[in-house]
């Protein structure tokens, strides 16, 4: 009988020894045609000046949007948005403010000279009743209702989700005492800017949401009669405001092709770039060869290692969706509008790797090359961590540098892509980034500065990662 138990025990060391290594080799293989010429290819196409800087919504972006399409449709990826289309549609709305003023008795605040009509939200010429209500905090709210009710406050730091607070409380509107002069002057640009250039988002306006202004604290004694400091919570007094909202309509569009797996396809991995750039400002094209055509063209190529496996046999064992993302450069739009409407269930998504800036060094690896920044990957599942960094040493051996990973790090990176989008609704995720570097959002991020040899080996990582993330028998835990 021992004897019997140690001869099967053999057998199956031996199977799975088998299966390893024709795993590992497989692995290699499709991996090999990941290629730098493809990719320089791909990435100058997309990066090239035709294509105008890929600005949400618009032509470039558009142009981007086709040739994803038509290298997925010639790969012979599904189009899964319903059953027919490689493209996930969806509106946004493209916000201007335009004039707007508030009258307080003889006195009158111009938009961006006294004030900043700080809100989205359209308001005809109307009578309000001010009432004061100190920071607005918790603790205010406690003491007065401000339901129904147009408020002012003093702002302390950032003033948004004191907004937010007022809206959820039921507030008409709010007028927002800027907590310094440098701090308004922040605002008055901020507001010159979107009465220029516009501001995009999902949601579409509503004389119905909160409405905001900002102005100067000083401007407390004109509207109250009193200084700041001698105010009250529950002062009133009494203002005429108008303000003018312009809204245009952009359709725009992720692109979604699928890959189907075998024995698990109802588990998905999504692998995601965002093919949005900066579009034109004052006549210079930002090509964003960085940002992130280096990315969305790591996407491309690693889609095509697949579907030449899946050709030759090697199926994976879970599908994969690979998914270029529009809008992220406006606010991370386009996974936004995919985590609220996904093609696929979130819960059965078991991980999201997001490629954003792949192709370059930042000024503290001059001295080491071989490197990628990984944010997010032990967040949600240590064991995705722990299988990235096998994985690493074994194929790739990339000095994985989780320093933008830190919790308390200032430049929040990890809420900055679209895995976020993912992450904050509980899906593992890894982000693969470069770092920044003098070309960052500026219209020298070119595709001679790109080394591809370099985004080859990082592309490489995303690869085997998701190779054995679509083939292995469970999907990462997720810590509770």
């Amino acid at each position: 009988m021992n004897k019997f138990l140690i001869i099967c025990s053999s057998c199956f060391l031996l199977s799975y020894l088998s299966y390893s290594q024709v795993n590992e080799l497989a692995a290699k293989k499709y991996a090999s045609t990941i290629s730098e010429a493809d990719l320089t290819r791909h990435l100058t196409i997309l990066a090239s000046d035709s294509l105008e800087g890929r600005e949400t919504g618009k032509k470039g972006q558009k142009m981007a949007a086709d040739y994803i399409k038509n290298h997925f449709e010639k790969l012979g990826l599904q189009a899964p948005v319903n059953g027919n289309s490689y493209y996930q549609k969806f509106n946004l709305y493209k916000v201007k403010r335009g004039k707007a003023e508030m009258i307080l008795g003889k006195d009158t605040l111009k938009n961006l000279k006294e004030m900043v009509y700080w809100s989205d939200n359209p308001m005809k010429k109307e009578k309000v009743d001010l009432v004061y209500v100190n920071k607005a905090s918790k603790e205010d709210l406690t003491k007065f209702s401000v339901k129904d009710k147009f408020v002012v406050f003093q702002a302390e730091g950032q003033f948004t989700p004191v907004l937010q607070r007022l809206e959820e409380s039921g507030a008409k509107g709010a007028l927002v005492l800027a907590e310094d002069s440098s701090k308004m002057s922040m605002v008055l640009r901020y507001g010159q800017y979107y009465v220029t250039n516009g501001s995009l988002s999902r949601n579409k306006p509503s004389d119905k949401g909160l409405v905001s202004v900002v102005t100067y604290k000083e401007m407390a004694n004109k509207i109250f009669g009193k200084p700041l400091e001698k105010l009250k919570i529950g002062d009133k007094a009494k203002a005429q405001l108008s303000g003018e909202v312009n809204v245009e309509v952009i359709e725009t569009e992720n692109v979604l092709g699928f890959l189907e797996g075998g024995e698990k396809k109802g588990e998905i991995l999504v692998i995601t770039a965002h093919y949005d750039h900066e579009g034109i400002k004052n006549g210079e094209i930002y090509n964003g060869a960085d940002d992130d055509a280096s990315g969305t063209t790591a996407v491309l190529e690693i889609a095509e290692a697949f579907a030449i496996a899946k050709k030759d046999g090697f199926t994976p064992r879970r599908s994969i969706l690979f998914m270029p993302v529009t809008g992220e450069e406006k606010g991370l739009l386009g996974s936004a509008h995919y985590s609220e409407n996904p093609v696929f269930p979130l819960d059965n998504t078991v991980t999201n790797l997001n490629i954003d800036m792949i192709g370059r060094v930042d000024s503290i690896h001059m001295e080491n090359r071989d490197f990628v920044y990984l944010i997010g990957s032990n967040r949600i599942s240590t064991e995705l961590h722990n299988i990235s960094e096998n994985i690493n040493q074994k194929y790739t051996k990339l000095d994985l540098d989780y320093t933008y990973n830190a919790e308390d790090h200032p430049d929040r990176i990890y809420y900055r892509s679209d895995h976020w989008n993912f992450a904050k609704n509980g899906v593992p995720i890894i982000f693969y980034f470069n770092g920044t570097h003098p070309d960052y959002h500026k219209p020298t991020d070119t595709v001679e500065k790109i080394q591809f040899d370099l985004l080859k080996k990082r592309a490489d990582l995303v690869f085997y990662t998701a190779w054995e993330l679509a083939n292995r028998e469970n999907r990462p835990l997720v810590e509770e």
